[in-house]
């Protein structure tokens, strides 16, 4: 079980939003690159990055902010948030990146996710961000009628990495996961599932050692990382998720 501290990216500084809304983001830290280095010094295994102005333009805003994290730390780095061609995949996955994280595009252009999978092995994974069960698109700014359980069905067998899966309705709020929806996805598909949207306390992460929890890849923390609310130590060890210098891809 992983458990994978958030790095938001907006206007090169570390944030987190409110529900997915670019008007209430809190600035956590100026510097992406200290906050990565203090959760991969805190036994991290792998870091979840997300260039937020780059969901919503379309293509990289942060870019070289994301760059620098990669040449920091020794844990992989998976990215979401702006890439929508192959050769937006590509270069990030030559520039460092572990894996790439695919939203709108999986949405707007499954085969280009279904090539990629096949093209890069272990190293794509679908983004599914819902409200109120719901696919949304485009920074979560647009909300299509695609149920996320359908969306996730179509990319199986393709070879994709995961799926990260996140409640809009909860993200940012720490009221804590929608369990039974993320354990019906993981429940409807073979591809692994990442829990992202709410994870907000010691109880959550206690959660996640119960035995249905398994079925999940990990889960994703952003906020409540960030303000104490989760002990990172304590959360690593209950989850045997603790692996300081664990290789790079």
């Amino acid at each position: 079980m992983i458990l994978f501290p958030a790095i938001d990216l907006k206007d090169g500084q570390c944030v987190r939003l409110k529900l997915g809304d670019m008007n209430q983001a809190t600035v956590f830290n100026a510097s992406p690159v200290a906050q990565a280095l203090a959760f991969a010094e805190q036994g991290f295994r792998y870091i979840h990055v997300v260039d937020l102005n780059g969901a919503f333009a379309g293509a990289s805003v942060n870019g070289a902010a994301v760059e620098a994290i990669v040449r920091a730390v020794q844990v992989p780095v998976q990215l979401g948030g702006g890439i929508r061609t192959l050769a937006d995949i590509e270069t990030w996955l030559d520039k460092g990146v572990a894996r790439v994280i695919l939203g709108t595009a999986a949405v707007r252009d499954p085969p280009l996710v279904r090539d990629a999978a096949r093209r890069f092995p272990g190293r794509v994974a679908v983004g599914i961000d819902a409200r109120g069960g719901r696919v949304a698109v485009e920074g979560w700014a647009e909300t299509s009628e695609l149920d996320a359980v359908e969306l996730a069905r179509r990319f199986e067998g393709a070879g994709v990495a995961a799926i990260v899966y996140t409640d809009i309705d909860r993200d940012g709020i720490l009221t804590g996961i929608n369990w039974e929806a993320t354990l019906d996805l993981a429940r409807a598909v073979s591809i692994p599932v990442i829990a992202s949207g709410g994870l907000a306390s010691m109880d959550d992460v206690r959660m996640l050692t119960r035995p249905e929890m398994q079925i999940l890849e990990g889960a994703i923390s952003g906020r409540a990382l960030y303000d104490g609310r989760i002990d990172s130590r304590e959360a690593l060890a209950l989850l045997g998720g603790a692996a300081k210098g664990a290789a790079k891809r």
